[in-house]
C-alpha cells in the first residue's frame, strides 16, 4: 500500500497535521524502516518518539509513544505519513528473505538460539508462536509490566508518554490463536493488573492507557471463557475479577465488575 498526501489530513485535525508538516520540514525525523507492511520511526520532539504504523491497515493503525491523546493521530504519525508519501523506505524483509534462502541451518539455529538468551521479549514471542510447553504465569507477565512503569519513571515522578504495551497483546493474540486459552489469560490478567496497579503514575495520554486497559480486560474474560476451566481454575479467575471490582483504580472498578459479570453470564451462573 502506498501513501497519499492527500489522505493524511483526514486522519488528525487541522491544527494537527500543520504542527505535523512543520515537524517533517525541519527534519524531526531521525530514522525510518521498513518490514513488510510495518513502518517503525524515530521522531525528535522534546525528547525521541517511537512510533509504528501499518501500511496494510486501516487509518494505518498508528502507535506513537508521545503524550498526545487528542482527536485523531499526533503531528509525529503524520510527520512520518507525509516522509512517506514523499519517499518510501527500501523494505528489508526481502533482504531477510533473500538471505534465508542461503544461510547455513546450523549457523542460523545458532544465531536464533543465542538471540532468544539475549532477548526476553523476544522469547516470549517465539514461545507464542510455536511452544507447546507452559508458559510465563501472569504474576510473571504483571511484573513486566511493572518493570515498564518503574523505566518511565527513572527521570520524573509521572509518566507522561504512551507506553507501548503491543509487545503484551501480540504474545497474547499468538496464544490465543493457537488456542492456548490459558496461556493468553494469563498474558491479559497480568496486563491489566500492572495497569491498574500503576495507572495513578499516568499524568498524560489517558485515552491510550483506557484503551490498552479495556482491550486487555476483554481479551481476558474472552480467553478465559473459551477455555475448558475446571471449578477450581474457574474460582480463581473468578475471584480476581472480584477483588478488583473492589480494590481497583476508581476508573477500572467498574469495568471489572462488568467483565465479572460478562464471565459469570458465560458460565451460567446469576451475576452477583
Amino acid at each position: 500500500m502506498t501513501v497519499e498526501r492527500g489522505d493524511i489530513p483526514g486522519l488528525c485535525t487541522d491544527a494537527v497535521f500543520e504542527r505535523g508538516e512543520n515537524c517533517y520540514a525541519e527534519g524531526r525525523i531521525r530514522d525510518r524502516t521498513r518490514g513488510g507492511d510495518t513502518i517503525m520511526a524515530t521522531v525528535r520532539g522534546s525528547q525521541l518518539y517511537d512510533l509504528t504504523l501499518s501500511l496494510s491497515a486501516p487509518d494505518f493503525d498508528p502507535r506513537c509513544s508521545c503524550p498526545y491523546d487528542g482527536p485523531g493521530a499526533c503531528k509525529h504519525v503524520v510527520a512520518v505519513l507525509l516522509s512517506l508519501a514523499d519517499e518510501m523506505p527500501p523494505d528489508t524483509g526481502d533482504q531477510v528473505d533473500a538471505l534465508l534462502t542461503d544461510i547455513d541451518e546450523d549457523d542460523l539455529h545458532t544465531f536464533v538460539r543465542d538471540e532468544l538468551s539475549r532477548d526476553s521479549g523476544m522469547l516470549d514471542r517465539f514461545l507464542a508462536r510455536f511452544g507447546t510447553g507452559p508458559g510465563k504465569s501472569h504474576t510473571e507477565y504483571k511484573k513486566d509490566i511493572d518493570d515498564l512503569f518503574e523505566k518511565h519513571t527513572d527521570q520524573y515522578p509521572v509518566i507522561v508518554d504512551a507506553i507501548d504495551f503491543s509487545q503484551f497483546t501480540d504474545i497474547g493474540e499468538h496464544y490465543h490463536e493457537r488456542g492456548r486459552h490459558r496461556q493468553a489469560a494469563a498474558v491479559y490478567r497480568g496486563l491489566v493488573a500492572g495497569i491498574d496497579d500503576n495507572i495513578h503514575l499516568v499524568d498524560a495520554a489517558y485515552d491510550h492507557y483506557a484503551k490498552v486497559f479495556r482491550e486487555g480486560l476483554e481479551a481476558f474474560v474472552e480467553c478465559v471463557t473459551a477455555a475448558e476451566l475446571d471449578p477450581h481454575e474457574r474460582e480463581e479467575y473468578e475471584a480476581f475479577l472480584t477483588e478488583r471490582s473492589k480494590t481497583g483504580a476508581g476508573p477500572h472498578q467498574a469495568q471489572f465488575e462488568r467483565a465479572l459479570s460478562m464471565f459469570q453470564s458465560a458460565a451460567g451462573d446469576e451475576p452477583t
